[in-house]
């Protein structure tokens, strides 16, 4: 096979897996007149073939994928125009596939298709090089919104350097789930008693004002804990009078002042001791045009993990799921990846049975409060990973 013929899809791994396993020397798209001449979707291509390394030679073509008597007059000059020519069936609309079987009928030109269910290619018709191929792509994180158009920009948390701390996490959630009622109080006090200048060194009234003439009062067994794990040092505490202690780092600093950061911690470690994913990110934060501008319009996803050409999209919350939460992240899990990837959220509340109804409406998996407790977030990763 020497071209590629692809139908344009609206799921961007369809237009890209292909050419990433088979490698032709050209790869034509038939896609529709506005994705032509809007230019977004070829760059997005090319840039995403240069990433990957895949040389292969790229050409866009006007056709309209839902009529299906011009669609097989262009597919027959594309035959006519390039040699050793192959179709790929996986996406497209139904009318492409329609004039896609018609033609293919007439020349007896090589078709095959990809199974996300069974992640192997499939033979339809003289082309043998594709029979029961096995899928071996490995994507990473950033790869999936680089084929949607995107980018990945930096997020609160530095992945590059959580290694350090991962004998850490799993009793630091711990220590959360004891002082999950007070968490807010404690991560209340954390922030107005440290000092807005960033340093570790702490020296605070034994209570401090919050928001909206709230008030936040130290913990004092929270707060000897987090000294016992290593997270603070150099406690002192004068009760109802003064605290005085040092954050371990910058790090740990940010953490204690974020509400939500110790479950997000817990999940990324899980889905990374669950060994079932080759890349996984917190703190991921997509541009969804990739220009890296200051209006741009970001996203950011709390846990992203990747298995092979299967993404998942987690959010974490650590109050009530609400409607807008389940759309946005379906939103996200679509548009970057298609009916191939999953999508869970995880919550440290007990989830209501109308929120459940909406999520399985939305094929969102939902993890409560009664999961982690129960030690089962890894068996749910785990069972939503399954047939990936």
């Amino acid at each position: 096979m020497k071209t590629l013929i692809e139908l344009y899809d609206e799921r961007p791994i369809e237009n890209v897996l292909s050419p990433e396993v088979f490698r032709p020397e050209r790869t034509v798209y038939l896609c529709p007149g506005e994705v032509v001449q809007g230019k977004v979707f070829q760059k997005t291509v090319q840039n995403f073939f240069r990433r990957r390394g895949i040389n292969t030679e790229t050409v866009f073509l006007e056709s309209s994928l839902y009529n299906a008597a011009k669609l097989k007059r262009q597919l027959l000059s594309v035959l006519e125009q390039y040699d050793d020519c192959c179709l790929d069936i996986t996406g497209g609309t139904d009318a492409a596939l329609f004039a896609g079987g018609l033609m293919c009928a007439e020349t007896g030109i090589p078709v095959f298709t990809y199974s996300r269910k069974r992640r192997r290619f499939y033979n339809i018709m003289n082309a043998p090089f594709a029979d029961n191929l096995p899928c071996e792509v490995e994507y990473r994180v950033e790869d999936w919104f680089l084929m949607a158009g995107g980018a990945m920009r930096d997020g609160r948390v530095d992945n590059a350097i959580l290694d350090r701390y991962m004998s850490l996490i799993d009793d630091f959630f711990a220590l959360y789930l004891r002082y999950r009622g007070e968490w807010g109080h404690i991560v209340g006090y954390m922030q107005r008693a440290s000092q807005a200048d960033g340093g570790l060194s702490v020296d605070a009234p034994y209570t401090v004002k919050g928001e909206m003439g709230s008030r936040h009062t130290a913990n004092e067994d929270a707060l000897r804990e987090l000294e016992k794990l290593g997270f603070i040092k150099n406690l002192d505490i004068e009760t109802g009078s003064r605290v005085s202690f040092e954050f371990r780092d910058r790090q740990i600093r940010a953490w204690l002042r974020d509400m939500g950061s110790v479950l997000e911690l817990y999940v990324y470690k899980t889905c990374l001791d669950t060994k079932l994913f080759n890349d996984v990110h917190t703190s991921a934060v997509v541009d969804w045009e990739g220009r890296f501008e200051r209006d741009g319009v970001t996203n950011e996803i709390d846990v992203m993990a990747t298995r092979g050409v299967t993404p998942l999209f987690i959010s974490c919350k650590t109050s009530t799921i609400s409607t807008e939460a389940l759309n946005e992240l379906a939103i996200l899990r679509d548009r970057f990846g298609g009916r191939i990837a999953r999508a869970a959220v995880v919550t440290t509340q007990h989830c209501r049975s109308v929120t459940r109804h909406r999520a399985s409406e939305l094929s969102i998996e939902i993890i409560d409060f009664d999961d982690l407790v129960d030690g089962k977030l890894s068996e749910n990763i785990r069972s939503l990973m399954r047939g990936t």
